[in-house]
């Protein structure tokens, strides 16, 4: 039985697993191996528990840290588990320092290297995902897009060659488990929660956490909304408001702050807001599977089709600019399912049997 490391750090790359590494281990000896990137419970060991992960095989515990300290640490201690475990390909999730490393780690190893989620873009290098997206796909040698523009933006970069619009495989995770979504409705009387009637919300990006006049706009619309908003904070979100001394805004009547909620949570959550405000593309995307007007507060996005098609609308931080998005938005008439239909995982599997199977791979 050949052999595949699937290599995950971060929250929404866990939820990526779920679905792919069930699949994976039908037909393949499967070695997770988890960087340590996102390290605390709510943000890690939660998912892998309810999510039914398997255990990861190696925990590189590299933790927190610049991306130059996170993607050495990775580099120098996947190489060894690499030597030693000779896979015979190594699967890699969406665009973080972990993505990134792994792939450099085992194209320089001379490992063949799957990227799930290929061929997003924001088209902004500022952006320190965009980077890891760039440098994963320039090395990858079979590529699962999530959505027609990734198939397009892949062969604009000259990769045509074992390229797959597969779907969205977090989106198979909400398909398969819509009843532990429903069972989830008691998410909504802890925090006093009437559906339709509040905002969810979430903001971890640097460009959103990093500059105090960003962060302070988004949370003035958290305060001045006409609604409440459940707003589950992200550690990196958490720092930077005691850092700018924000802390008082998050005292607001409007505004429910909790720690990280699981995944099906989430998702009731999502599914029963009257409106999502996120730079998370995780949530972009599941705003839109689930018909939920969406306020993306960033200035570009890798999920183009759910704007096209008027279910999410980018405002970047500005708070005028949110608030009016708020005031006049109207449901569109389309909806495609655009971003997947919950086979994703079993076709990323079917591609990799066939190209494993080749003479060469």
């Amino acid at each position: 039985m050949k052999k595949i490391i699937s290599v995950v750090g971060a929250r929404p790359q866990f939820i990526k697993l779920a679905s792919v590494s069930k699949e994976i281990r039908k037909y393949f000896n499967e070695i997770i191996v988890h960087t340590g990137q996102h390290y605390d419970y709510n943000m890690s060991k939660s998912f892998f528990d309810e999510l039914g992960i398997p255990k990861p095989d190696y925990d590189l515990e590299v933790g927190s840290g610049n991306p130059g300290y996170q993607m050495a640490q990775i580099l120098m201690k996947f190489e060894d588990i690499l030597l030693q475990e000779k896979p015979d390909l190594v699967v890699v999730f969406g665009d973080t320092n972990s993505t990134a490393a792994a792939a450099i780690c085992a194209a320089k190893n001379n490992f063949l290297v799957a990227h799930v989620e290929a061929g997003l873009r924001e088209n902004n290098k500022f952006v320190p995902e965009e980077v890891n997206k760039l440098l994963t796909d320039a090395i990858s040698d079979i590529f699962f897009s999530p959505t027609d523009t990734g198939v397009n933006n892949l062969a604009r970069e000259g990769k045509s060659e074992n390229v797959h619009n597969t779907g969205d495989v977090g989106i198979d995770l909400i398909v398969k488990n819509q009843a532990k979504i429903e069972a989830s409705a008691s998410v909504l009387t802890r925090y006093n929660l009437v559906p339709n009637e509040y905002f969810y919300a979430t903001c971890h990006r640097a460009e959103n956490t990093d500059k105090k006049e960003n962060l302070e706009g988004i949370l003035r619309v958290f305060c001045e909304v006409d609604k409440q908003v459940i707003f589950p904070m992200h550690p990196r979100t958490k720092k930077s408001i005691e850092k700018f001394g924000l802390q008082d805004m998050l005292s607001s009547k409007n505004i429910i702050c909790v720690d990280p909620i699981g995944f099906f949570d989430t998702q009731c959550l999502i599914k029963n807001a009257f409106m999502c405000l996120t730079d998370s593309g995780g949530v972009i995307k599941e705003t839109y599977f689930h018909k939920v007007p969406g306020i993306i507060i960033d200035t570009q996005t890798e999920w183009i089709e759910t704007v096209s098609e008027g279910w999410n609308i980018l405002c970047g931080p500005n708070f005028e600019k949110i608030m009016y998005a708020i005031d006049h938005f109207t449901k569109p008439d389309i909806h495609t399912n655009c971003v997947g239909n919950g086979t994703a995982a079993a076709q990323i599997v079917e591609y990799l049997r066939k190209f494993l199977s080749k003479p060469n791979e």
